[in-house]
């Protein structure tokens, strides 16, 4: 009788671990899915790929623009704020460009460097702003990207999506993934033995 419940409540927690293995394998096929189609378009689709040295040759807070927003945004998100544009000298090819923060940043407003998020208080706006702009004039050598096919002739202060980045992206679903095949061939192991230990 205790022998019973014995296979009964190990065959119990096989089940359990069984389910929680193909559970885990299951989320981490959604993350993966997930990473596919928002993360990695944007980190392919980025030409600025090659790193290389910029020089700041001018930074200067042009009058107030209006943020373009994307197609279907609503016109109660379109806010005033200071455009700064810097300039500075590509090492590689030692052209005079112009500087972004990232690639969306020259989507939302290619006449400026920095498009701030909406705030209500316009008075941060700008002594953000104006605060960049002092540091680029205070460090003026910094690591840039660049687009060694030609494409664009504009760089960007740093990607949105770096190597580094998309590898940590893909490193929790890894993690999921390998522990959940552990948990399943565990329980087909387990599952093996206990038939072994029987027919003997």
């Amino acid at each position: 009788m205790l022998g019973k419940k014995l296979v009964t409540a190990q065959k119990r927690g096989e089940t359990r671990a069984l389910c929680l293995g193909l559970g885990m394998v299951a989320c981490s096929m959604m993350m993966y899915f997930f990473i596919g189609i928002t993360i990695v378009p944007f980190y392919t689709n980025s030409v600025w790929t090659t790193e290389t040295v910029c020089k700041v040759l001018k930074a200067n807070i042009k009058d107030k623009v209006f943020c373009p927003n994307s197609k279907g945004s609503e016109d109660e998100e379109i806010f005033p704020y200071p455009c700064l544009q810097v300039w500075v000298n590509l090492t590689a090819s030692g052209q005079e460009v112009m500087l972004y923060q990232t690639e969306d940043t020259l989507e939302k407003n290619p006449k400026c460097s920095y498009v701030p998020d909406k705030l209500e208080n316009s008075k941060e706006v700008k002594a953000r702003i104006e605060t960049i702009a002092s540091n680029f004039k205070k460090y003026q050598t910094f690591p840039c990207y660049y687009d060694p096919g030609g494409t664009q002739t504009s760089v960007i202060l740093s990607r949105l999506y770096p190597s580094k980045g998309l590898l940590f992206a893909f490193l929790w679903p890894t993690l999921m993934f390998t522990g959940g095949c552990l948990i399943i061939v565990l329980v087909k192991i387990s599952q093996y033995v206990s038939v072994l230990s029987a027919w003997q």
